[in-house]
């Protein structure tokens, strides 16, 4: 079979297609057939050789992609939860299944450390595996495990937002859509930013309430603010980092919740902690979540009829080109690779 790998000296250049043996579930293990994987800023990283607890070192052969579809091929011993035939979605943490975080939990990531669904054949823990809904195609489904559920973990696990309060999404890549999906079910009033007037009418004919364009109007603070009546927003979906978390500070309202779940902008500039101080607000890092989340979010996604966005659809053996589309910021939503 084949499957993807990365190795040193890192970069697209480095992603080979590769023959590799056919994979046999052991003890606990269900073996899936990939029918496709979606595109996370942190797989971009993680292929750069930019990402994980420990740093990738020379000797690393990483598998990538957190995030598939793809039906059961077989069992090994003792696996309960699923039978040859099943549609699954992989989970992002492959042993955190319920409770808050730990070290155990988020040090079990597919991609890196744990290969990942990059292959035509995969291995997985029954524990790291869950059903998905119907009505979605594999593309939609392959979005789900990080962007959708840390989206859903930031809006209705870690915040606690009423219908009518004001969420802010900065930018138009998968979780802000996600996001914006999401919050227009709950009914809560959105604001999205972006770079392009294009993307944010698409957003727009999502449901967005207010769009900014942070290019023409890098303040976007102060249109937040106005928005709001000068409350400031609820919540604030903070993707930037450097360069975008000022702005959050200033457009939080007092006792607001901004989750951090990204630096898409670079690590940039410090900022003045005592704004946090002065608002009582929360400032939250965000990584993903876990199987019972997951699996809560995938039961609202079927009641409210959500489709994921799918932008762009590659061969799984042109994830070189992905990789680049992704670093260009041309996808609104998600980039799929198909087996």
């Amino acid at each position: 079979m084949r499957a993807l790998n990365v190795t040193a000296p890192w970069g697209p250049d480095a992603i080979q297609v590769v023959e590799v043996p056919e994979p046999t579930p052991g003890p606990g293990q269900v073996l899936v057939r990939m029918k496709a994987c979606s595109l996370n800023y942190r797989d971009f990283l993680m292929i750069h050789g930019m990402y994980g607890r420990a740093a990738a070192s020379a000797t690393d052969i990483i598998t990538p992609f957190s995030d598939g579809c793809g039906y059961v091929e077989a069992v090994g011993p003792g696996v309960t939860r699923f039978k040859a035939g099943d549609r699954v979605s992989t989970l992002f943490f492959q042993n955190w299944v319920s409770g808050p975080p730990t070290l155990e939990k988020l040090s079990s990531a597919l991609g890196f450390p744990i290969p990942g669904a990059g292959a035509e054949l995969q291995v997985f823990s029954q524990e790291g595996l869950s059903k998905v809904p119907d009505f979605l195609t594999d593309h939609e489904v392959a979005t789900l495990p990080c962007a959708a559920l840390t989206a859903w973990r930031g809006l209705f696990h870690d915040a606690r937002l009423e219908p009518g309060d004001t969420v802010v999404l900065q930018g138009t890549g998968g979780v802000s859509i996600f996001g914006l999906q999401f919050a227009k079910a709950a009914g809560y009033r959105t604001l999205i930013t972006s770079s392009s007037d294009a993307k944010l009418e698409r957003a727009k004919a999502l449901g967005a309430d207010h769009l900014v364009n942070y290019k023409t109007t890098p303040a976007w603070s102060k249109p937040v603010r106005e928005a709001t009546g000068g409350r400031g927003a609820d919540f604030i979906m903070e993707v930037g980092g450097g360069g975008t978390i000022q702005e959050s500070m200033k457009a939080i309202k007092i006792g607001g919740h901004i989750a951090v779940i990204g630096i898409v902008a670079g690590a940039g500039e410090p900022f003045n902690p005592a704004a946090l101080i002065g608002n009582s607000a929360k400032l939250q890092g965000l990584s993903v979540g876990s199987r019972d989340m997951f699996e809560s979010m995938c039961r609202a996604i079927e009641l409210h009829g959500v489709r994921p966005v799918v932008d762009k659809v590659y061969p799984w053996t042109e994830a070189k080109a992905a990789i680049a589309a992704m670093g260009g910021g041309e996808h609104f939503g998600k980039i799929v690779l198909e087996f």
